[in-house]
């Protein structure tokens, strides 16, 4: 596996996302992913800066890592055609760096522009669409789409990099593993799920494509203090226990927070790695290395305890990571 940083939105301004973005390269991640969201999960988080805006600085102050939107929804709160442009100039701004992850989304940062939240499985049929679009858009030329979804009227995008933006889509069952691994570049997901990449191989290999990357995440929280460690991960990220089924329904932070009320600190520390040490994350991401997931992003929880943790990562965390699990 290769190890990555996330910038999580969520627990971070705009301006102190791009200088973590600076130092977690300086650090030696191979690559950082970029969440983008319009709330915070949880008031204590108190962050949620215009992802693209974002990802857009941080092209320039980067020059090796790999960059993915991690991820973005490109249903209501953006046109798909809005989307295929915003991820043409990012590759362009990076140099090719970049890959587009997409996603069904959540109610959380959807709800916001009045539609209603859907289905699943309308949602999933919103993402096809959205996938055929940005993918006629990235081939070049004007595109004219009529949809159940989605109308586009003489689109074109006019600045279009020369290698063909990647698109990695987050998946997290059979249902949409059957219908998104054909036409993806990469697989996301949450959940270290060997039957998730064993499915999206298959479907895949049927047609006569390759194996992809496959991306993951696991959430961290390092801290000199043991205990701080376990308080501030419990904190912010207690509402991570819910599941993509849960997290993806609720509308707004005082949900999580309802919903989350009666997780003990405990408990998190159980599913999440805290402390001083590199072993426990390590043993963590043992279960994705299993798997078969090839790229693991790391989030460091906390927005303002990043620095320690990037000087821990160079110097301890991300050589037993390689060590255990090799790189590219």
């Amino acid at each position: 596996m290769r190890f990555g940083y996330t910038l999580m939105t969520e627990q971070a301004g705009p301006r102190e996302l791009v200088r973590h973005a600076a130092a977690a390269e300086q650090a030696g991640f191979a690559f950082e992913v970029c969440s983008d969201h319009y709330s915070p999960w949880l008031d204590e988080q108190g962050h949620a800066p215009y992802a693209w805006s974002v990802l857009g600085a941080v092209t320039q102050v980067t020059e090796r890592v790999e960059l993915l939107s991690f991820v973005t929804c490109p249903l209501m709160r953006y046109h798909p055609a809005v989307v295929a442009q915003k991820a043409a100039t990012i590759s362009l701004l990076s140099g090719d760096r970049f890959t587009l992850g997409l996603g069904a989304g959540e109610n959380l940062n959807e709800h916001v522009v009045g539609r209603g939240w859907p289905p699943v499985n309308v949602r999933h049929e919103m993402l096809s669409e959205a996938l055929a679009i940005i993918g006629d858009l990235f081939d070049g030329g004007y595109v004219n789409y009529s949809g159940q979804h989605y109308r586009v009227d003489s689109a074109k995008l006019w600045d279009l990099p020369e290698r063909r933006t990647p698109i990695g889509v987050a998946v997290s069952g059979k249902q949409s593993v059957t219908r998104f691994a054909p036409v993806a570049d990469a697989l996301i997901a949450t959940e270290p799920k060997p039957e998730l990449v064993h499915a999206w191989d298959e479907e895949r290999a049927q047609l006569g494509q390759d194996s992809s990357r496959k991306y993951a995440q696991l959430p961290v929280c390092w801290d000199p203090d043991p205990e701080a460690a376990k308080q501030r991960a419990h904190e912010q990220f207690r509402w991570f226990g819910g599941g993509w089924k849960v997290n993806a329904e609720l509308p707004g932070t005082s949900g999580f927070a309802g919903a989350t009320q009666f997780i003990t600190p405990d408990e998190v520390a159980q599913a999440i790695p805290c402390g001083p040490d590199a072993e426990p994350i390590v043993k963590s991401a043992q279960a994705f290395a299993d798997a078969g997931f090839t790229d693991l992003a790391l989030v460091q929880i906390g927005g303002d305890h990043q620095d320690g943790f990037f000087e821990f990562a160079s110097r301890e965390l991300l050589p037993a990571l390689n060590e255990a699990y090799g790189t590219a």
